[in-house]
C-alpha cells in the first residue's frame, strides 16, 4: 500500500476541484460519482501526449503503449492489493467476461450461479446463454439472509462458475462473505468471478485479505477511478491454465517465431496476462489512466482515503435527506442496512426516480436512476456546500411532487 503524504488528510474538496477545471466541477453539482466521475486535467494532457507519440513514432508507438499499459496494470494491482495475480486489460468488462465464459468447461458443467443483482453486462449475457441451454441460477439479493450463503447453497458439481458483485449496482450494498464463496467454489471445482467495479477506489478491496487469490476479478476505471472509457481489467490467478475460446492474436505474443505458427496444431497461449489477451486496441485510454493513477498518488488519494471521504459525504447526504422528512410515498431511504455496509453512493427509493432525476438536472444537480432507485454519488472534489445545495434542491422537487394529486 502507498502511504499518504503529509497533509493528505487535510486535503479539501475545494482545493482538489481546481484540478478538474475542464469538467467545471465548481460550477455544477456532479453527484454521478458512482457512474462517471470527472477527469482531472492531467487526463487531457495525457490524451494529447498519446497523439503526439503516435505522430512521432508511427507504428513504433506500440513499445511505448505497452509501457503505459504496464503502468495501468500496476495501478489496478495496487487497488486490488494483489501481489501475484495476472491482470489483462480490455476496452470494456463485457469483452473480458466473454473471454472468461469462453474458457469454462460448459459441456461438462453446464451450470452458472449468479445473483439477481448483477449489472447488465453479466445479467444480459447470462440470460442469452440460458436461452441456449446453459442452466443459470440467479439467487436472490433481497431480504436479510446472507447473499454469500445463498450462493454457496446453489453451487453443485455441475457448476462451472459463480459470477457475483462485491458491491451491488442498484443499492450499493456490500456483499459480505466472498471468502466463503471462494472456499466453496474451490472445494466444488467451480471458478469464481467477482465484479469489483463498484468497489474499486471507493471500498477497499484486497485479493489477499478477502481470500480471493484463486478468483477472477473484473472491473474498470469508468467510475470511481476517474479513468474514463476503455480502461477495464480482468484479474486471474497466476497458475491459471484455462484456454479461452474467445482469444485474440495478442495472446500469441511470445509463442510465435518468424511469420507465425505453421500447420494447424494446438492453439498456444502466451505467458502471464497474455493468456486472456485480445487484439489491437486504442491505447489513448491507457495514457489517460496512467496519468490519473499518478495524480491520485501525488494527491494522497489512496483507496482508504477515498473511502473515508466517500462515507463522510454519503452520511451528510443521508442526514440531509432524513431532515427533509419526505413523504415516503414519494421518496424513502432504506435504513435497515448501515451506510458503512454500502458502497460509494446513496440509494433512495422512489416510484418517480426518473422524473426526479430529470428535474434535478434542470436545476444543475446531476444524479441518475435505476428503476425505482435514485442514486446520488458524491466524489472527492464535491464540497459540503454542494452536497447541502443538492439536498435543498431535492427537497424542493420532492415537495412539489408530494403536492401533486
Amino acid at each position: 500500500m502507498i502511504p499518504e503524504p503529509d497533509g493528505a488528510a487535510r486535503l479539501h474538496p475545494s482545493d482538489l476541484a481546481r484540478h478538474y477545471s475542464r469538467f467545471r466541477v465548481s460550477e455544477r453539482v456532479l453527484l454521478t460519482g458512482h457512474s462517471h466521475q470527472a477527469w482531472p486535467d492531467v487526463a487531457f494532457d495525457a490524451q494529447r501526449q498519446a497523439w503526439l507519440d503516435a505522430a512521432e513514432m508511427v507504428d513504433d508507438k506500440w513499445n511505448r503503449a505497452f509501457e503505459v499499459a504496464d503502468e495501468v496494470r500496476a495501478g489496478y494491482r495496487r487497488l486490488l492489493d494483489d501481489p501475484d495475480g495476472e491482470i489483462v486489460l480490455g476496452q470494456n468488462t463485457h469483452e473480458l467476461v466473454i473471454r472468461f465464459l469462453s474458457a469454462l468447461p460448459l459441456r461438462e458443467r453446464p451450470r452458472l450461479v449468479t445473483t439477481d443483482g448483477e449489472f447488465h453486462t453479466i445479467r444480459r449475457q447470462l440470460d442469452r446463454l440460458e436461452e441456449e441451454g446453459i442452466e443459470v441460477v440467479p439467487v436472490g439479493t433481497g431480504g436479510g439472509d446472507s447473499i454469500a450463503e445463498r450462493i454457496i447453497q446453489a453451487v453443485d458439481d455441475r457448476t462451472a462458475a459463480v459470477l457475483v458483485s462485491s458491491v451491488l449496482f442498484r443499492d450499493a450494498r456490500i456483499v459480505e462473505g466472498l471468502d466463503e464463496v471462494a472456499t466453496a467454489c474451490a472445494g466444488g471445482g467451480a471458478e469464481l468471478l467477482v465484479d469489483a467495479y463498484h468497489s474499486l477506489n471507493v471500498v477497499p478491496f484486497s485479493v489477499v485479505g478477502m481470500g480471493l487469490r484463486d478468483a477472477f476479478v473484473v472491473g474498470g476505471g469508468y467510475k470511481y477511478c476517474q479513468l474514463g472509457e476503455g480502461n477495464c481489467f480482468l484479474r486471474f490467478p497466476r497458475d491459471c491454465r484455462l484456454r479461452p475460446v474467445s482469444t485474440g492474436w495478442f495472446a500469441e505474443f511470445g509463442t510465435l517465431a518468424g511469420e507465425g505458427r505453421e500447420g494447424r496444431g494446438r492453439v498456444e497461449y502466451g505467458e502471464g496476462h497474455l493468456r486472456f489477451a485480445g487484439s489491437t486496441y486504442d491505447p489513448v485510454s491507457h495514457y489517460r489512466a496512467a496519468a490519473v493513477f499518478a495524480f491520485f498518488r501525488e494527491q494522497g488519494l489512496t483507496e482508504q482515503r477515498a473511502r473515508e471521504v466517500s462515507l463522510r459525504q454519503i452520511r451528510r447526504l443521508a442526514a440531509g435527506v432524513d431532515a427533509l422528512d419526505p413523504d415516503p410515498a414519494v421518496l424513502s431511504r432504506d435504513r435497515a442496512v448501515r451506510l458503512s455496509s454500502r458502497g460509494g453512493f446513496l440509494a433512495l427509493e422512489t416510484p418517480r426516480a426518473g422524473e426526479i432525476c430529470c428535474k434535478l438536472r434542470g436545476r444543475g444537480v446531476y444524479a441518475d436512476s435505476r428503476g425505482r432507485v435514485l442514486r446520488l454519488g458524491p466524489a472527492p472534489y464535491v464540497t459540503d456546500r454542494q452536497l447541502d445545495d443538492a439536498v435543498g434542491v431535492l427537497g424542493e422537487v420532492v415537495g412539489t411532487l408530494s403536492r401533486q394529486p
